[in-house]
């Protein structure tokens, strides 16, 4: 269940998050950037490189994971944090089950930004 004040602010409550279709789960939205959990994604090598038109901030929780950008590749662990800028090809490896939270900007789950890679 999501719930807004008159003022306009709004909780989502956890067992109300939606899911999307690379196993993400939304979290709060407002019109400039939305929220989204990974939760224990399992391990993966990873999808081809793509391109996404919104700007991605992310936070690791638990397990580690590549971010592959080009040729060039960056290892996240516990309390790391990084940005993706929109238009950059990358993508993620799991390397052990993760856990982070990401902020999107605009929000991804919106536009059909965030379907899966083809």
């Amino acid at each position: 269940m999501s719930e807004t004040t008159n003022g306009g602010v709004t909780r989502v409550e956890a067992a109300a998050a939606g899911t999307g279709g690379m196993g993400q789960r939304y979290l709060a939205a407002g019109s400039q950037v939305a929220m989204r959990l990974w939760d224990e994604q399992p391990a993966s090598g990873g999808e081809p490189q793509v391109a996404r038109d919104y700007e991605t901030v992310g936070y690791v929780i638990s397990g580690r994971a590549r971010l592959r950008a080009g040729d060039q590749a960056l290892e996240l662990g516990p309390g790391d944090s990084w940005v993706v800028p929109s238009g950059s090809e990358h993508t993620y490896e799991i390397l052990e089950a993760f856990t982070a939270v990401e902020a999107t900007s605009p929000p991804a789950r919106r536009g059909g930004r965030d379907a899966p890679p083809r």
